[in-house]
């Protein structure tokens, strides 16, 4: 199950890349830096979906629905495989 620390680090990876500040992507996402920052942080425990897709939108990503696990391993399949 993806959950918000994996979506707050993914956002933080694609802001930096794209050359943008804290504060500019509150800005477009009209959010606020607090919430940016606790987000990438994962201070942020929960989050508004319409607030998630507005900071995702102006970053170009998006969110898939897709059949869970779906016979694929999830990140944490593959954390405790790598940590044996």
């Amino acid at each position: 199950m993806l959950d918000l620390l994996v979506v707050g680090e993914r956002i933080a990876v694609e802001r930096k890349a794209l050359g943008l500040t804290q504060t500019q992507l509150a800005q477009r996402s009209r959010t606020s830096r607090a919430t940016i920052t606790a987000l990438e942080t994962g201070a942020q425990r929960e989050l508004g979906f319409n607030k998630i897709m507005a900071i995702l939108t102006v970053l170009g990503l998006d969110l898939r629905l897709t059949a869970a696990n779906a016979g694929r391993p999830t990140l944490e399949d593959l954390q405790r495989e790598r940590d044996r």
